[in-house]
């Protein structure tokens, strides 16, 4: 089991030392927890991943390139044919804002690696999952969230029960206001079938001072009650 904290703004060299596998860059300019700068030097073994929704290929292309990430999250209407073009496309790293960068090691300035997809799929009381279908084939993995007023972040869970009609065998990352008070019931719905291919648990709001600040404690608190358990712990990459 995996651990992916989303919603980086403010602090992403400290959570890195709580070493998740993944860290979320959310690149949606309405989001209070966007991000645009420099990107500070993490850990090769955490996975950057950009959260987009509904944006041109031209501009995943360009965040992609710039901020050298491993995958991208789409939290928007991306069709099946959206995710096979970026699947495909030709992604060279590019320097920060036209400054030159020191040389990279060569793995990162040419991707001979796919970019990971990862396609987010909202969920409430029930979901129609024949909706999977088309994607099976161009993703890497599902991201299931809380439906809600906005993309993602809204705070709040869903039924996670609904999962154990999951027809697919993709992995998929489970999410949507997930905190410390969730922490009996993840073990326990990590322990049932509906979390068979269960990848990865993915945190955000729940975990902040203000959005886009993670609270270092709490998430070390976190980690440590849900992964202390051998058969669950994290491991990277």
């Amino acid at each position: 089991m995996k651990l992916k904290v989303c919603g980086m703004k403010y602090n992403p060299k400290e959570v890195a030392e709580l070493q998740p596998n993944y860290l979320g860059f959310i690149f949606w300019e309405p989001s209070s927890r966007y991000f645009e700068g420099r990107m500070p030097e993490l850990p090769s073994n955490i996975k950057k991943i950009g959260v987009f929704v509904d944006a041109p290929l031209e501009e995943v292309r360009d965040k992609v390139k710039k901020y050298n990430l491993d995958g991208v999250q789409l939290h928007g209407n991306e069709t099946p044919d959206y995710c096979e073009r970026l699947r495909h496309a030709e992604l060279v790293s590019a320097s920060h804002d036209g400054v030159p960068e020191p040389p990279l090691p060569k793995r990162q300035q040419v991707r001979n690696d796919p970019l990971e997809i990862i396609k987010v799929f909202s969920m409430k009381d029930e979901f129609d999952f024949s909706t999977l279908t088309a994607y099976e084939e161009v993703c890497d993995y599902f991201l299931f969230d809380t439906k809600g007023k906005l993309p993602g972040g809204n705070g709040y869970t869903f039924d996670w029960s609904i999962l154990v009609d999951y027809p697919s065998t993709k992995p998929f990352f489970l999410s949507g206001g997930i905190g410390l008070e969730e922490v009996e019931k993840l073990k326990l719905f990590l322990e049932s079938p509906a979390s068979t291919y269960c990848h990865a648990i993915d945190v955000n709001s729940r975990f902040e001072t203000k959005p886009g600040l993670k609270n270092i404690e709490k998430l070390s608190t976190f980690k440590k009650l849900l992964f202390e358990n051998e058969s669950i712990k994290t491991e990277n990459p």
